[in-house]
């Protein structure tokens, strides 16, 4: 689902946006021109501006984007006000790297619980959080005040979890599994497939090799 009157193409480029005024802000920039900015997100001016333009009205000719401002009004737009709880399924090597990714608590996330199936895993610690059976789920859900789960189960095992997930009210869910779920439409589920998005290079760097044997 998207806020009304913002596309969702936008909406997935406002972090990279946000990105790069905070990275604009750590340097001390106070203002900062849609070319510059656009430079820095990767994209282009035009696209930037009518972005923005969706969100409000920025910016003052001849002088350009105030970059605090903005990095609030965006912030705010994202939602990142307020933190976001997270819990994840499957802590594998994959949920490992997940649970100690560095970078949650700058961007309005906390880690708040673990969860894995494994007997060698439930008890063990990863980021300094006890990871707990998934049998619990329900229950830390509720007691965590989760508000996304991120999956990283084996594939036969990620849609049984996702529905426990969305009968416990959790209504965002960011999966790694490398399979479709399927859920209700009041359910939002961004998928990150490594294999997909490799492929998909793949075909590119494929595509690149004819055209220059051709060009030869």
């Amino acid at each position: 689902m998207t806020a009304p009157g913002i596309p969702s193409a936008t909406v997935a480029r406002l972090p990279s946006y946000l990105r790069a005024l905070r990275d604009l802000v750590a340097r001390g920039v106070s203002t900062t021109s849609s070319v510059e900015l656009a430079e820095l997100s990767g994209v282009g001016p035009a696209q930037l501006r009518k972005d923005l333009s969706f969100l409000g009205s920025f910016g003052t000719r001849g002088v350009g984007y105030d970059v605090d401002s903005l990095a609030q009004y965006i912030t705010e737009a994202l939602g990142l006000v307020d933190e976001h709880r997270i819990a994840i399924v499957g802590i594998g090597n994959l949920g490992h790297a997940l649970a100690n990714y560095s970078g949650y608590e700058q961007r309005g996330f906390h880690v708040a619980a673990l969860l894995d199936a494994s007997p060698d895993v439930v008890g063990t610690r990863a980021a300094g959080i006890v990871v707990e059976h998934v049998d619990a789920l329900e229950e830390v859900v509720e007691r965590e005040k989760v508000s996304i789960v991120v999956l990283a189960t084996p594939a036969a095992h990620a849609q049984s979890v996702a529905d426990r997930v969305v009968a416990a009210g959790v209504r965002e869910i960011l999966n790694f599994a490398p399979r479709a779920l399927q859920v209700p439409a009041d359910v939002d589920v961004r998928g990150v497939d490594v294999g997909s998005e490799l492929q998909i290079l793949a075909f590119h760097s494929q595509a690149r090799a004819l055209a220059e044997a051709q060009d030869r």
